[in-house]
């Protein structure tokens, strides 16, 4: 739950004497030791994965010459996603979802030019959001429990799947929002206003995960006393099964886990939902059209109405078939079970779950763009770390009701160890299983034959890549993807093999191959279905 004030100060702020000074360093050696970890194993699987051509020019492409423009101080133009989408070589992403925070990787561009400066990049952004969401579980069970509560959200599967779709803006998304959280709850408002404010440079809709903020904030209650007020939590703390230390036990009553000052998070709510608001709309509504976007281009609310006015007055009218909507497929249902389950369900237990339904409801609201609600792709990393901070809370709340009796028997890490526990078991069923096919590790003859026909291309050549081709090619070519459209590049790489996007089928795939034949270009390299073609002549762009 969000924190009004703190009293005193952190444990780990305010150790007492030596013995708590030498504690709460080896805490923050082994906090930082578990952040390193996971971005190095979050960093080598990315990279084997851009090694193993198992990247994509859609969308790791898009990201790469968007930031390679913005570290020649130019707007983020990726030529892939502008003519594959018809707007154009010179297209600024921009105007496809407003995302200026990524300049701020540009920098690491001079260090070294390509995707996989991208893909550490996103390694270490999403480890550090174990940080806040640490600091936010010690303060309610203890560091062992927080570290069970990291590690549950480092191995969590929605983690595993945006790490295995390559990189996009999602990457800042758990850690600022974690941070929001995390420092309003230690009484740091401004901290947290920073960070939310900072999620709005993420992507244009980051302003429904402040409404959702706002919203949970006007939850909070004005007791005062008993188990949300500072004096309850003390008591709490000294009723604990004695897991924690003597310090730990102090903080957990001197934090003040509550609703002291209501009328400021009242007014904080309502700042955070008309700020979230104002935001969303300037920036989809107005930002994304000035740098020549489509402002409707990601409706995809059919269902409920043909614009924003219509699809809210129908839900207003017509709330079952928003409920409809909601399980039409019925492959959204099972989505939104796989969020909670490993979560033992303990989200639903906290109003902090309410930050995120703004979000998922604009992905789970939709009529088409299917990848939206499915398990994989990078979008439910949007909430992963703001639901695991619930479930702490959510459980938090559980035992607070259970009594003491019930808290001296149940240790205070098991909330957290059994979180971590089901987020090991769902590892064999997401992308981090990948980490143990031998093919990620050593390149089979496929991704050799990739490289070599990668090889074929002269660097600054206008070249339209097959997908899973296009992030090698990167760093030194202008690459296109290649589609069904003709695009009159001097080269061209084909698969006639293997189904690539955005080809329907590999039937499809070859006769397109057959038409650039047919068309002047001529083969200069085949390999386990790599194909690659060159026609001498004017590049067009």
């Amino acid at each position: 739950m969000a924190e009004a004030v703190v009293v005193e100060g952190h444990v780990d702020e305010a150790p007492t004497g030596r013995a708590g000074g030498t504690r709460l360093r080896r805490r923050r050696a082994a906090l930082w030791a578990l952040v390193a970890a996971c971005a190095a194993v979050y960093a080598s699987y990315s990279l084997l994965r851009l090694r193993a051509f198992r990247a994509s020019s859609y969308d790791l492409v898009i990201f790469d010459q968007a930031i390679r423009s913005y570290s020649r101080f130019e707007l983020p133009v990726a030529m892939v996603k502008g003519v594959h989408n018809g707007f154009g070589p010179h297209f600024a992403i921009l105007g496809d979802h407003f995302s200026p925070v990524l300049a701020l990787l540009a920098p690491l561009y001079w260090i070294h030019d390509g995707p996989g400066t991208l893909l550490v990049a996103q390694a270490v952004l999403f480890a550090l959001a174990i940080v806040p969401i640490w600091r936010y579980t010690q303060r309610r069970f203890g560091a062992a429990a927080a570290y069970c509560a990291g590690a549950a959200y480092a191995l969590s599967w929605p983690v595993a799947e945006a790490l295995a779709f390559d990189f996009h803006e999602v990457a800042f998304v758990p850690v600022l929002s974690a941070l929001m959280v995390e420092r309003y709850d230690a009484g740091r408002r401004g901290w947290a206003a920073a960070a939310a404010l900072s999620l709005l440079l993420v992507k244009e809709d980051m302003g429904l995960l402040l409404v959702g903020f706002g919203f949970f904030l006007l939850t909070r209650h004005d007791t005062g006393h008993g188990a949300e007020s500072p004096a309850g939590r003390r008591r709490e703390a000294e009723e604990s099964d004695g897991t924690d230390t003597a310090a730990d036990t102090d903080e957990a009553g001197r934090s003040g886990h509550g609703g002291w000052l209501p009328r400021g998070d009242r007014r904080a709510g309502l700042a955070y939902i008309v700020g979230g608001l104002v935001a969303t709309w300037v920036s989809s509504r107005l930002i994304i059209a000035v740098f020549g976007g489509d402002n409707d281009y990601y409706w995809a609310y059919g269902s409920l109405g043909p614009d924003l006015p219509h699809a809210a007055v129908h839900a207003l009218t017509n709330p079952w078939d928003v409920l409809a909507v909601l399980g039409t497929p019925p492959h959204k249902l099972g989505t939104m079970a796989l969020l909670v389950l490993p979560l033992l369900l303990l989200p639903l237990a906290s109003p902090l779950t309410l930050t995120v339904l703004p979000l998922l409801a604009e992905r789970m609201l939709a009529s088409r763009f299917g990848n939206w609600w499915e398990p994989h792709y990078h979008y439910n990393a949007f909430i992963i770390a703001v639901l695991v901070m619930a479930s702490v809370d959510g459980a938090a709340r559980l035992r607070r009701r259970a009594g003491p009796r019930v808290r001296a028997r149940l240790p205070a890490v098991l909330p957290a160890s059994a979180m971590l526990t089901a987020a090991v078991v769902c590892v064999p069923f997401f992308a981090f299983v990948h980490l143990a096919d031998s093919a990620l590790w050593r390149r089979n003859d496929r991704a050799r034959a990739a490289a070599s026909a990668a090889a074929r291309i002269p660097d600054g050549a206008l070249v339209e890549s097959a997908n899973a081709i296009g992030p090698a090619l990167s760093p030194r070519a202008r690459v296109l993807l290649w589609d069904g459209q003709p695009r009159r590049a001097p080269w061209v790489i084909a698969d006639v093999e293997r189904l690539e996007f955005p080809f329907r089928t590999v039937a499809e795939q070859r006769r397109r191959v057959e038409s650039l034949l047919a068309g002047g270009y001529r083969e200069v390299y085949r390999a386990d279905g790599y194909i690659v073609l060159h026609r001498p002549g004017a590049d067009p762009w």
